[in-house]
């Protein structure tokens, strides 16, 4: 299998360097306060900043995607915010733009407005998202996403059966491969009979079985929930060092590209666990 990957002119896979892709919220009630940026000129100096720190991307989002608390807003709002957001970034921001949403309105005004990827937390269960996907050209993001009832499986198998799903869905659009990449959807699974941390932590030790997928792996730990439950820090500030190291672990195990909201950090550990990793044969 190829394993490798373009995202907007960004290779990604065996044999090039992991890339850091910027997070950057335009959502007030984001689970993360530091990341969320609502005026334009605060935005595209954020975007710069991250840009100038090593990001080889930006994804913005403008609905939150975490699993719990009251976040929800509707179609038309998320969709205004984002094409705001991306009209303000695309043509200032010297590398491409992702849009994270699930949703076929949101995503065509992203597009529209200058967005080269979707980021699409359900994995592409709405057809519609998929027929924007391929019809413009654009890269996607894939997620492993949560079904209604818990998993009979253990974390990896079932992570895996999801992708497949999701890989199956971009090929019945007729997206094409090399403009795919996965991710396991750390953070996502809390309604499983494991705590959310365990399965967390299994996924992150087993990244290189969903490898065998074939497209290159996308890893989000920054600052969630699991790191506070493993460390006892409640507050998404004080979770930096904690995922600094779990980017560490991903990067050693496999993740081609590492979503977060600290890009300079970030980056670090990616490159000493990347050094790591060739010293031991397994890039």
């Amino acid at each position: 299998m190829a394993h490798r990957a373009i995202l907007a002119g960004v290779s990604l896979g065996r044999g090039v360097p992991v890339a850091v892709m910027g997070a950057l919220n335009v959502s007030p009630e984001s689970f993360h306060a530091g990341s969320v940026h609502t005026e334009g000129d605060e935005l595209l100096a954020a975007a710069l900043a991250m840009v100038d720190a090593g990001a080889a991307l930006i994804d913005v989002g403008a609905r939150s995607t975490a699993p719990y608390g009251a976040t929800a807003i509707g179609a038309e709002d998320e969709r205004d915010r984002l094409a705001r957001a991306v009209e303000v970034l695309a043509t200032k921001v010297p590398v491409p733009i992702s849009a994270d949403t699930a949703h076929p309105g949101p995503a065509r005004a992203a597009l529209d407005a200058g967005a080269r990827v979707i980021n699409d937390v359900s994995g592409l269960r709405n057809p519609a998202v998929a027929a924007l996907i391929r019809e413009r050209g654009a890269g996607a993001i894939l997620m492993a996403s949560p079904k209604d009832s818990p998993s009979r499986l253990g974390p990896v198998e079932s992570v895996k059966g999801l992708l497949r799903e999701a890989l199956e869905r971009s090929r019945i659009a007729g997206i094409a491969d090399r403009h795919i990449v996965l991710d396991p959807g750390i953070g996502f699974f809390r309604g499983e009979e494991m705590a959310w941390d365990e399965w967390d932590a299994a996924v992150l030790a087993g990244l290189a079985e969903l490898e065998a997928l074939g497209r290159p792996l996308c890893i989000g730990v920054s600052r969630k929930s699991f790191l506070g439950a493993i460390t006892g820090r409640a507050r998404t500030e004080d979770r930096l060092a904690g995922s600094v190291a779990a980017t560490s672990v991903a990067v050693f195990n496999g993740a081609a590209l590492v979503r977060t909201h600290d890009v300079a950090e970030t980056l670090d550990a990616v490159r000493v666990a990347e050094r790591i990793r060739r010293a031991g044969g397994t890039l």
